[in-house]
């Protein structure tokens, strides 16, 4: 067990934004977190993670084999690198003996999640899965009320995450996640493996047993394209102005999304209006039209699911909504619960036969944190903190071991989607291939 009185030391493998804001936990709370060394191909990454960190030269590494070839130079890597890299960046930093905080998704392919899973049993490595939500006080305390039994035993779960139409364009049209080879994630993986994580946390008693999903590309395609659209929103379309998917408003005027769409925006570079526009009418791949770009994953999907106690839940995953919400409705035995998370409380309901109603019910208010994922972040790693440190207090909720249910759900959810067919999940089987 490592010293309460000493702060755990870790390495950022990736430093991009999801990685940087866990590791900015360090600013706030030095004495338990210290940030000793970075590794990212960027030489102005790497600058910038130093000056911000006080990092020496010596801990500065382009790739992880350069890392390891040291010996262990901390208690654990924070891995925010691309989904692809996922298990090939994290299985040498196991070898090594590090222990991990490793972003979502765990890994691309249900093979290499169970080889990285394997790796960290055989290392008896401790890895932790950045599934904030878990975290988020909004379904720790939702999470509260089932486990005291106040709508009984779980029947139904339904769940949504609605991706507003500007994030749905930028990242999964027109970005880095819109092409499964290029990006590595399908749009359920990048996406909703937070959803799919929830709805097997809810039922952690009890596996599911059988898959089925359905979903397709059924908007953002060159056949769904308006009259007088063109190839790119600056150049040759003829009704960018009317358009809620201009580059140049989502893009310049507003300003979304600057860390997508303006190249080396981490690294503190900042284009003039002009200069955006330029880009934009050129050869900056947002400035592309929605439905004529090279995005490949689907626009919505259903997944169902059905757990070996009878129960069954339900995810929908909508691309292109007005307004970006998660919203749940759990059914049980002796009563409901709804709520939306961004709106900050949930209603839990029972059936109530009186004078004037059939029904009472009462809110449950949480504070909604300005923070990423409902306030889950930095208390994601505040956990970490005590995992690594062997703090029998630690909640160690997002262990890979429980965290690797959802995504083989997930997995098999795809599939599932991809060939038209219900799927089954043995979960002896999975046991052996562990």
């Amino acid at each position: 067990m490592k010293a309460e009185n000493k702060p755990i030391e870790v390495i950022i493998v990736g430093a991009g934004s999801r990685s940087m804001n866990y590791a900015s936990y360090a600013l706030k709370h030095p004495e338990q977190l210290k940030v000793v060394g970075v590794v990212d191909p960027n030489p102005l990454r790497r600058a910038h993670t130093a000056e911000r960190y006080g990092l020496a030269e010596d801990m500065l590494f382009a790739d992880v084999e350069s890392l390891v070839a040291r010996p262990r130079l901390a208690d654990a890597a924070i891995n925010g690198t691309l989904d692809a890299q996922h298990v090939s960046t994290s299985l040498p930093l196991l070898h090594k003996g590090y222990d991990l905080l490793l972003e979502k998704p765990i890994g691309i392919a249900e093979d290499e999640v169970l080889e990285l899973h394997r790796t960290a049993h055989a290392y008896g490595r401790k890895v932790m899965i950045c599934h904030v939500l878990r975290y988020a006080p909004f379904y720790v305390e939702l999470k509260r009320e089932l486990e005291a039994g106040t709508i009984g035993e779980i029947l139904h779960i339904q769940t949504e995450e609605n991706v507003d139409f500007h994030h749905m364009a930028t990242a999964f049209v027109r970005g880095k996640f819109a092409n499964k080879e290029r990006g590595g994630s399908s749009f359920l993986m990048q996406k909703c493996c937070h959803d799919l994580d929830l709805i097997t946390w809810f039922q952690s008693k009890v596996r599911p047993v059988k898959v089925s999903s359905y979903g397709g590309r059924s908007y953002f395609r060159d056949s769904r394209a308006p009259q007088g659209s063109g190839t790119r929103c600056l150049a040759d379309c003829e009704i960018e102005e009317n358009c809620v998917y201009s580059a140049k408003k989502l893009y310049v005027e507003q300003p979304l999304w600057p860390v997508y769409v303006w190249p080396r925006y981490l690294d503190g570079v900042r284009l003039s209006d002009e200069e955006k526009l330029e880009s934009l009418r050129t050869d900056n791949p947002f400035g592309r039209c929605v439905w004529k770009c090279d995005n490949d994953i689907v626009d919505h999907q259903a997944v169902m699911l059905e757990f070996e106690n009878g129960s069954t839940a339900v995810h929908n995953l909508v691309g292109g909504a007005a307004k970006a919400c998660r919203t749940l409705h759990i059914t049980g035995t002796k009563g409901e619960i709804y709520g939306v998370l961004e709106e900050g409380f949930f209603v839990v309901r029972h059936p109530h036969l009186r004078e004037g109603g059939v029904y009472s019910e009462h809110r449950v208010n949480i504070p909604v944190s300005r923070d990423m994922h409902g306030g889950g972040d930095h208390r994601l790693v505040e956990d970490f903190v005590r995992v690594v440190r062997g703090d029998t207090s630690a909640q160690f909720s997002t262990s890979l071991e429980h965290s690797i249910v959802g995504h083989l759900v997930g997995f098999r959810a795809d599939a599932s989607m991809e060939s038209g067919n219900s799927l089954h999940m043995d979960w002896n089987s999975l046991a052996k291939s562990n």
